[in-house]
């Protein structure tokens, strides 16, 4: 929801920076790999009972994972890099919520509900996009991306927001993740709404 005007904000700073990245030799998929490693180790520091320093790589994390496409912009753009980054982004989604139940058990059932309304609201994420991929539609409201990116009610600003709140307050898990999962599950049916109008 939020993605939007957050990119009005990001994008100058990271594409200087992504320039100046590429300038020194950096690629685009070397700084999505770079952005997965980061995300594993926020992962690891939670399962490990240190939530709050996981602060530090989640967050890198996500700046990496706007400079890649940044440093893309100021080399070459590829298929493959798209796909890493996408690939890259869902395995990010998927190792933090996990990682609190290593941190506590008792947050197991939250997060499969979590977990699965990640997976259901990728697939219609993805699916939308292979739609309107074979229909030629393009926007370019969320930035300049490999991917039809359509909005929805929860996207990635909102997700690290949430991502942020576990790593402050983890003994709020939860709560936290049986709200943001329903909110998932809504952003999911809203856009499968979204779809039966457009692609008939």
């Amino acid at each position: 929801m939020f993605d939007r005007h957050a990119r009005r904000l990001i994008d100058p700073p990271l594409n200087r920076l992504g320039r100046a990245m590429a300038a020194r030799g950096w690629t685009a998929n070397g700084v999505s790999l770079l952005g997965l490693a980061l995300g594993l180790i926020a992962a690891v520091c939670v399962a490990l009972g240190a939530p709050t320093l996981a602060l530090v790589p989640l967050l890198a994390s996500r700046m990496a994972d706007g400079l890649d496409g940044a440093v893309a912009r100021a080399t070459v753009r590829t298929d493959f890099g798209g796909y890493l980054d996408i690939a890259c982004d869902f395995a990010f989604y998927a190792v933090i919520p996990l990682s609190f139940v290593f941190l506590d058990a008792d947050n197991g059932l939250a997060a499969a509900f979590v977990l699965a309304s990640f997976y259901v609201n990728g697939t219609s994420f993805l699916g939308y996009a292979v739609l309107a991929e074979k229909r030629g539609l393009s926007t370019q409201a969320q930035g300049v991306k490999s991917l039809y990116y359509s909005n929805g009610l929860l996207e990635g600003t909102e997700t690290i927001v949430y991502f942020i709140l576990l790593c402050l307050f983890p003994m709020a898990f939860a709560p936290l993740s049986w709200v943001f999962g329903g909110l998932c599950f809504l952003t999911a049916t809203l856009r499968i709404h979204g779809a039966s109008k457009l692609f008939t």
